[in-house]
Order: C-alpha cells, then structure tokens, then sequence
C-alpha cells in the first residue's frame, strides 16, 4: 500500500526559516568559544566571575557573548511555538518573521559580544521586538480563528 503525503504550501520558506536558527546557534557558539578562549576561563564554568571581569577584559566579552548565546536559547521554545502556530494560517509570515528574528539576533549578539551589553541594542537588534509582537499576535490570532472554526 502506498500513501501520498503533499507538503503544504510555503513549507521551503518555514524550513529555511527554521535552519535560519540552526545557523544562527552555530554562530554563536563559535563567538562563545573564541571568546572563551581569550578570557581564560576554563571549562565547565559557565561564566567569568567578578574579579576575573575586572582583572580581564577579556573576560568581560566572553561572559557577553555567552549571555547573548543563552538568551536565544531562552527565547528559541518561544519562537518556535509562536511561529509553528502562526503557520498553520499563515505560512509566509511565519516564516518571515522568524528568517527576521535570526538576522536581528545577529545585531544583537554582534553588538554584545563587543564587551558592552548596550551595544546589543542597535539599530539590526532592535527589529526582533515587533517581530516578536507579530507573532505574539498572529499566533494569538491563529489560536481564536481555530478555536472560533470548531464551535
């Protein structure tokens, strides 16, 4: 027995939007691990303590730049729902917004990866607030035409 299965439409643009973090991911584990690399910590820390901050800039940058890597990973389950919803309705936009998201977190993790966490606030980083308010919102939009469709 064989079953077809057709792909919906936009799929490539969601995939892409997807990978899109994957490679966002990567990237940022390597600022992480060159920037380890110069700050002296040793692994398993997470992070460079106080007087390690103060004695090394060095040390400073590494612990901006692993802060910038563990904030995506803290918003990652976010996105990834709010764009999974918002697709169900609204593939393209979706998809949009999330290929955004990554480019702005390449702003943001750029600019804090310098050593000074307000530079992680610039003019590419700044655009992953209204992304995430529209997809907050479709996806919240998507939730009640769903619920809304089965009554």
């Amino acid at each position: 027995m064989s079953t077809s299965f057709v792909l919906p439409a936009a799929v490539g643009y969601l995939a892409g939007a997807f990978f899109s973090t994957v490679l966002l991911l990567l990237w940022q584990t390597y600022a992480v691990v060159k920037a380890r690399a110069g700050s002296g910590v040793a692994y398993p820390r997470i992070y460079a303590d106080k007087a390690e901050m103060e004695a090394n800039p060095k040390a400073v940058q590494f612990n901006c730049a692993q802060r910038a890597h563990q904030n995506t990973l803290e918003n990652l389950p976010l996105l990834y729902t709010m764009t999974g919803v918002t697709a169900l309705k609204y593939p393209m936009l979706a998809a949009g917004a999330l290929g955004l998201w990554s480019l702005a977190r390449v702003g943001y993790t750029a600019g804090y990866s310098t050593g000074d966490p307000r530079k992680r606030t610039n003019l590419l980083s700044i655009l992953q607030f209204p992304i995430l308010l529209t997809l907050l919102g479709s996806s919240g939009y998507t939730v009640v035409q769903l619920v809304c469709a089965e009554l």
